[in-house]
């Protein structure tokens, strides 16, 4: 029903406005756990998101519940144990850039945006460094990189597992956004 909700809410929110709307649904979210005993990645191929700037809105979301490790059952204990994604099932973050790039050069352009990340049921105003850069047609590719600390998010790391899941999880993203008319 949520996904329904957000889907409706971002058809709805780009029929209304007009100019450089930029939206993806297939952007790639990696997310690397660097423990003293275990490193892994986890991938989706499904982050969604709008970049607007004409009215300096930046809002992406992805279902965690597309995560993939590469081993199932640490995909389930993820979901249920620690990301608890039947209650909790997204990450979003809605914000604004520091200062609107001018993307008309073609080159890419460092960009920051302040915001409120939300994952497990809470919310952490924070900053992302970021590239953009403006290609033909219309196209915009984005990249960054930042960091979820668990705990700011109330996901517990048991003692049993604390040497192989990090407490600092560093995520990448990375987006072709389409002009959206």
């Amino acid at each position: 029903m949520r996904r329904l909700i957000l889907f409706v809410f971002f058809s709805a929110f780009s029929f209304l406005t007009y100019g450089q709307n930029f939206v993806t649904e297939d952007g790639k979210a990696v997310f690397t756990s660097k423990a003293p005993l275990n490193e892994f990645e986890g991938v989706s191929q499904k982050l969604h998101g709008l970049i607007d700037l004409d009215k300096n809105l930046v809002d992406f979301y992805l279902d965690l519940n597309t995560l993939d490790t590469g081993i199932g059952l640490r995909d389930r204990h993820m979901r249920e144990n620690y990301l608890e994604t039947d209650k909790y099932p997204f990450a979003e973050f809605t914000g604004k850039m520091l200062t609107v790039p001018d993307l008309d050069s073609g080159d890419w352009v460092a960009v920051e945006v302040e915001g409120i990340f939300k994952i497990h049921g809470k919310e952490k105003q924070i900053r992302i460094p970021g590239m953009l850069k403006k290609e033909e047609k219309g196209l915009v590719k984005l990249q960054a990189d930042f960091e979820v600390l668990l705990g700011d998010f109330d996901i517990e790391i048991p003692k049993l597992v604390f040497y192989e899941l990090a407490e600092k999880q560093l995520v990448h993203i990375e987006a072709d956004l389409k002009l959206q008319n």
